[in-house]
């Protein structure tokens, strides 16, 4: 699972987004790259410097992960919630939600390896969430079309209360 949290996931993701013609989303995707280094690498990380659980937590199991280096936040929960909030805008509700549970499994898959603590996934998510979000805003949604109003069948259109009222 955690392949799917590295950093050319969002390159890989635009190119059906630039086949569909779906260039804001395409754009957001490679903006996201150059955005999680900048923020997560040289803006947080030179803020916090948390090291890696196999360094700071007596008996810390680590299943083929480095012991030792700088945890917070972690880049693949950057990369994988960045893709859900880009995506999110483009998708039914399902699918949306099957994204979720993947990015959730992404930043568990990086803890129960032992390479992040909770707190380094929380926050990495937190901050993919952020950047895609800003970048949403930036570039523009689509609309989504909402069904026609519901017709309520006791309530009258304002033309027959209108002729009504003159009998």
């Amino acid at each position: 699972m955690q392949l799917l949290g590295v950093i050319g996931l969002p390159l890989i993701v635009a190119l059906p987004a630039l086949a569909l013609r779906r260039w804001r989303l395409a754009l957001g995707l490679v903006l996201l790259v150059p955005l999680k280094l900048l923020v997560h690498g040289e803006v947080v990380k030179g803020l916090v410097q948390r090291q890696r659980p196999g360094s700071i937590i007596p008996d810390a199991v680590l299943r083929e992960v480095p012991s030792a280096g700088v945890a917070y936040p972690s880049g693949h929960a950057v990369v994988a919630a960045g893709v859900v909030v880009l995506l999110a805008p483009y998708l039914r509700r399902r699918w949306l939600a099957l994204l979720v549970v993947v990015a959730a499994l992404v930043c568990v898959s990086r803890v129960y390896l032992g390479a992040h603590a909770p707190l380094d996934v929380v926050g990495g998510a937190a901050i993919g969430a952020a950047v895609a979000g800003v970048l949403n805003l930036l570039l523009g949604v689509p609309v989504r079309r909402t069904a026609a109003p519901l017709k309520r069948p006791w309530a009258r259109s304002a033309s027959a209360r209108g002729a009504s009222s003159r009998e």
